[in-house]
């Protein structure tokens, strides 16, 4: 007798785990550069639904063949033309097959020259058009870009504009920073949150100057209207502020 052998389904979570065992990052220094770096591109972005952004997030370019299957998790990692959203990790076999055109790698001590070269092999032979490896330790930026299915290295790292993303690359002062194509520097979370509570205040006294002003020009005999005008306030607005 010949029995029928039935399909087993195989748990998806544990053929393509969320997590390769490895922390996002050695030290605060590392952490830093991926958060600002993976951010800075994210808000770069925001106002495009059709580009990903993300930081630490497992890929896999293939589906599992008997078990056996690839993957990297780059510090961060551009897709252009796939919807925005929270994902466990990147299967692109369900993604119409759109690779990340966009990688960066921070170094820490913790990163072997041989588990680069392997991560530099699997960016080449998945397609990946820029790749850019940062060692904060000596301030050395390195950049390829892909011609004919080889990524091949870029000759001045200091000023360059990535094709993709349209930012600069800068080390001069010390640590990597990346500039939008506005010339606004992407910040770190504390220099934008700073930032927004100086413009805040900054706002706020401003506005207050504006209302101290209001008894001041009726009392020269400007009308409510008048007053309105010249302060760039509302009608009602000069009513509340006497």
């Amino acid at each position: 007798m010949v029995q029928q052998l039935q399909p087993t389904t195989v748990d998806s979570d544990w053929l393509y785990p969320e997590s390769d065992g490895k922390p996002l990052s050695d030290n605060t220094v590392q952490f830093r550069l991926i958060t600002t770096i993976q951010g800075g591109i994210d808000a770069l972005f925001a106002d495009d639904p059709n580009i990903f952004v993300a930081g630490d997030l497992l890929w896999y370019p293939v589906e599992a063949v008997e078990g056996v299957l690839e993957s990297q998790a780059p510090d961060v990692m551009v897709v252009f033309g796939r919807p925005k959203g929270d994902r466990r990790s990147y299967k692109q076999f369900l993604e119409e097959d759109i690779a990340p055109s966009v990688v960066f790698e921070i170094l820490s001590k913790s990163n072997t020259s041989t588990e680069m070269q392997t991560k530099f092999n699997f960016y080449e032979r998945h397609g990946v058009e820029e790749y850019y490896l940062y060692n904060p330790a000596t301030n050395e930026l390195k950049g390829w870009l892909k011609q004919n299915n080889q990524l091949i290295a870029i000759g001045k790292m200091e000023g360059w504009i990535s094709p993709r993303l349209g930012c600069r690359f800068e080390t001069a002062k010390g640590s990597l920073e990346l500039y939008r194509p506005d010339g606004q520097r992407m910040e770190t979370y504390v220099e934008t949150s700073k930032r927004a509570q100086q413009e805040a205040k900054r706002a706020e006294q401003e506005a207050q100057e504006r209302r101290d002003a209001i008894p001041r020009l009726l009392a020269l005999g400007l009308s409510v209207e008048q007053v309105a005008a010249a302060l760039n306030l509302s009608v009602e607005e000069v009513n509340q502020g006497f």
